[in-house]
């Protein structure tokens, strides 16, 4: 996420802190608790999340956890809000057990976020950017019959009652690269929604 940090900072204004999480060791539930403390001590009023991926989802949990929390938008990119056949293909093997960890099974294999965050739209605005650059680890072991990001399909990123749903030209990993996620993101951040 340094990249989109970056560029939010000097193209659009504005403070970024990054937040790194142990996914493979902790639940989803704990490192929701996790993020609300660093966001507590980061001494804001108002906090917008991007969250890549998995991280997406974070937000969101943290969010749903935390209803009284503080003001601000969610842009999640690539976000498997709606699970994720690679990770449900992964979950079956027993050796993938430990490359999975305790998060990924709690976000996106037993109750996606689509399942539980659906009083938390009603409280925040929410984008999600999904992309359709087929190039990634899930499309080898997942089958995708739809576009996707080589990770995560379309439609595994739709929530239902999000402010907006933008897809884009980037692959899984590209989004964190590409000039165009970080204004896109910037554009929901400011006025809550993309880009047209």
């Amino acid at each position: 996420m340094y990249l989109i940090k970056r560029r939010l900072e000097r193209e659009y204004g504005m403070r970024v802190a990054l937040f790194s999480y142990p996914s493979v060791r902790g639940t989803l539930d704990d490192n929701a608790a996790a993020l609300a403390k660093f966001i507590r001590e980061q001494h804001v009023d108002v906090a917008h999340l991007v969250g890549h991926s998995l991280g997406g989802v974070l937000a969101l949990r943290m969010h749903t956890n935390n209803p009284d929390f503080l003001p601000g938008r969610i842009v999640c990119l690539g976000s498997p809000l709606r699970g994720s056949r690679a990770a449900n293909f992964l979950n079956e093997l027993e050796w993938a057990e430990e490359l999975i960890g305790k998060s990924v099974p709690d976000a996106m294999i037993r109750r996606t976020a689509n399942d539980w965050a659906s009083q938390l739209v009603l409280r925040r605005e929410i984008g999600v950017i999904a992309g359709t650059v087929s190039l990634g680890f899930g499309r080898l072991v997942a089958n995708f019959d739809e576009a996707n990001d080589g990770t995560i399909g379309v439609s595994e990123t739709r929530l239902d009652g999000a402010k907006d749903h933008l897809i884009l030209p980037v692959s899984h990993k590209g989004m964190l690269v590409s000039a165009d996620v970080a204004d896109q993101a910037a554009a929901f951040i400011r006025r809550g929604e993309f880009l047209s």
